[in-house]
């Protein structure tokens, strides 16, 4: 899947060129040999400032695993797990590994939330009697995962400082919101296929508790103009990234746990997962800019304006869909076509900032299947994809939504 979608990047941005050529644009190969260097060494900047995040908050999840957070999490959780999997037994190592993962998915750390999620995987493969069918268990886990649980997308924040934002948390609430639709699509749809009992009483309260606390929270924000809601945005999220990492640090005091020791074993895991991403960056980054510079990019994005405008709608959001395009199949294709949205319009634009919220709202659909399936020999997916992908349609709607109720005043594409 990934060596047709780079490869038909390349080959769209060369007939593209060719079309411009034949019409007198002479400087458009040029400008692909330039854009190919100037990809590979962006590519070299925002490793630069990936290694610091990837290190320093796997290091703090190492902490917050050793002060059992998240064994302590596994067992609040544990009921509502007992409805939704009932086939999986309470106290299996499954749970806790399942846990793991959503706590690394809800901090953005999506990298390092794949290797925990391979263990969740084989674990659920043990209790699965159909050694190449998917369980109702391991489709779960998988549309929940691919459904985006990122809560705290450090990693976008990340993006958003290395272009220059002055604000890099402003993304926090919309992206909130957003991946909150996500989800509860992804679970509604699996629910429905599984004949999930969500009326549970148990299930029920977790589920209600969560969906009221989201709508006092848009209730709260529903009087604010645009200007406002951009500020709130900022302050929460500056407030909760800093609350996360002082109660990761003060829970392992209280446990008594080496946290500087913690924390350097699980940033040198960091380093690692960073390091092993540059490949796949140079090459999506490049990739994505070849096709920029070609004008590949601009005439489907200019077909897609005229589809939707022919429609009567709003335009406006026809510049992010780059991103929301290609995050089903890749998720460095779609972090290459985040930072070179934000490049191309400028990192508080309105593409800019609406890319980076469909970018924290929906997930690498069919690699997370290929990979995670393919670890333990499912071929059989039954309605995993359809389940995933209407999850992911959630996201990008509720996207499009909340950046124009919160950004609506934001410089246009």
């Amino acid at each position: 899947m990934l060596n047709r979608l780079w490869l038909g990047f390349f080959l769209a941005a060369a007939l593209a060129a060719l079309a411009r050529w034949s019409f007198g644009d002479a400087a458009v190969f040029a400008a692909m040999v330039d854009s190919l260097f100037a990809m590979a060494k962006l590519s070299v900047e925002v490793m630069v400032l990936l290694f610091g995040t990837l290190t320093l908050w796997l290091g703090l999840l190492r902490i917050a695993e050793r002060a059992g957070l998240v064994e302590l999490l596994a067992r609040a959780l544990g009921p509502l797990f007992k409805r939704l999997m009932p086939e999986v037994p309470e106290g299996h190592p499954a749970i806790g590994l399942i846990t793991l993962n959503f706590a690394a998915n809800v901090l953005g750390l999506d990298n390092a939330a794949t290797p925990i999620g391979l263990r969740a995987m084989r674990e659920l493969q043990t209790l699965n009697p159909s050694g190449d069918t998917a369980s109702n268990a391991q489709i779960l886990f998988l549309v929940l995962n691919a459904s985006s649980l990122t809560l705290l997308p450090v990693s976008i924040f990340m993006y958003r400082a290395q272009q220059g934002a002055p604000d890099p948390t402003l993304v926090f609430l919309p992206i909130l919101i957003a991946t909150s639709a996500s989800t509860l699509a992804g679970l509604l749809s699996v629910a429905w296929m599984q004949r999930l009992k969500l009326w549970d009483p148990v299930a029920l309260a977790y589920l209600g508790g969560g969906a009221l606390l989201l709508g006092a929270l848009l209730a709260g924000l529903a009087t604010l103009s645009a200007a406002a809601l951009a500020s709130v945005s900022a302050l929460v999220g500056n407030l909760v990234l800093f609350g996360v990492i002082l109660a990761f640090l003060l829970a392992g005091a209280i446990k008594r746990v080496p946290v500087y020791e913690a924390f350097i074993e699980g940033a040198k895991d960091g380093f690692g997962v960073a390091r092993d991403l540059l490949p796949y960056l140079v090459a999506m980054l490049c990739a994505v800019g070849v096709l920029r510079a070609s004008g590949a990019l601009g005439y489907a994005l200019e077909g897609i304006r005229w589809v939707v405008h022919g429609l009567g709608m709003n335009t406006d959001f026809v510049a992010a869909l780059p991103t929301a395009l290609v995050k089903p199949f890749s998720g460095s294709a779609a972090r290459a076509m985040l930072i070179e949205t934000m490049q191309h319009y400028g990192v508080d634009s309105y593409p800019a900032l609406l890319a980076a919220t469909m970018q924290g709202s929906t997930e690498t659909t069919f690699y997370v299947v290929a990979v995670y399936f393919g670890a333990v020999g499912i071929r059989r997916v039954r309605h995993t994809v359809g389940c995933a992908l209407a999850a992911d349609l959630a996201g990008i709607i509720a996207s499009i939504a909340v950046c124009a109720w919160f950004f609506s005043g934001a410089a246009p594409g």
